[in-house]
């Protein structure tokens, strides 16, 4: 069956406690955010376009995945990692979207997808929308348990237990080294013909009302494990084995120390996706793609904290 030209935009919003997933992005037998996501959006298609006549009822063998696209979202998120704040778009064809509506959708996928996932808001938008190239910037949250008297067991699965109790003013000191715009190759797994330069935006300790020390880190974008291997960086001066002026040393060594803790993934949550106002979308679009496409050259100019 042919598939209609112009299709309909929809933008996701995304939760999901990512200790059942192996990640975001589909792999072959193994339990993704993505795939998870789009399998149960075509379940959905293929009962709508059935009940509505789009395809003939006996046709069992059709599986409705013609009618949606993939799902993309703003920031790939590894296994165990989790979302408060995901974002993603997909593209829905057009005979469908006629009978398929955003609030239907968002209820018809509360009662499909199990409890550790949730798609909180469907919404149409303008093809001018990406998810991850008109993204201003991304926030992720690393939570640490530095103290045995506040443990929480309930929260296993989301804040790092750790034997010793940090100091987060040494810990301070050493992140505003890298706030601004740097190669950070010593703190990414390095990906042939990828960019290492990001801009950090934010990055910062302190204590939640728990008593767990928190980072905050906001970035354009991150590389691969970036937050984890800068958080493990981070502990290490917090613990005291480090100055803070390793930190900085560190980063403008430009190559992956293999004794760089990267570290687990339970603690981190992505929290925010930020997004300019409607009628910048494609004007974002068009510098996040020549910044990734220049950057190894000359870096360039980075976004501002704008509307989240």
């Amino acid at each position: 069956m042919p598939v209609a030209a112009t299709r309909q935009r929809w933008r996701l919003g995304i939760s999901y406690n990512g200790a059942g997933f192996h990640g975001w992005a589909g792999q072959p037998g193994l339990r993704t955010v993505e795939h998870t996501i789009e399998e149960t959006l075509a379940i959905i298609g293929r009962g709508a376009a059935r009940s509505n006549g789009l395809v003939p009822r006996g046709d069992l063998a059709w599986d409705g995945s013609e009618f949606i696209g993939r799902v993309v979202c703003a920031g790939r998120t590894d296994a165990g990692v989790h979302a408060r704040g995901q974002v993603a778009h997909v593209d829905i064809d057009p005979r469908l979207s006629t009978v398929m509506k955003p609030d239907w959708v968002r209820y018809r996928l509360a009662g499909l997808l199990s409890d550790d996932l949730a798609v909180h808001e469907v919404g149409i938008v303008e093809h001018t929308f990406d998810a991850r190239f008109s993204a201003l910037f991304r926030r992720y949250a690393y939570r640490i348990c530095d103290d045995p008297s506040t443990v929480d067991a309930l929260r296993r699965h989301e804040v790092t237990r750790h034997h010793r109790r940090l100091d987060l003013d040494a810990m301070n000191d050493a992140a505003d080294a890298l706030i601004g715009e740097h190669d950070f190759a010593a703190f990414c797994k390095p990906r042939p013909g990828r960019t290492t330069v990001r801009h950090l935006l934010t990055c910062r300790w302190t204590r939640d009302s728990s008593g767990h020390a928190v980072l905050d880190i906001s970035a354009d974008a991150f590389c691969h494990s970036m937050v984890r291997t800068i958080t493990g960086a981070l502990v290490a001066v917090g613990e005291g084995r480090e100055s803070p002026s390793w930190v900085a040393r560190t980063l403008s060594g430009g190559y992956r120390d293999p004794q760089l803790r990267v570290m687990p993934a339970q603690g981190l949550t992505l929290e925010e996706v930020a997004y300019p106002p409607e009628d910048r979308w494609a004007d974002r679009q068009v510098v996040t793609r020549t910044v990734r496409a220049t950057a190894l050259v000359a870096p360039a100019a980075a976004p501002t904290l704008g509307p989240r």
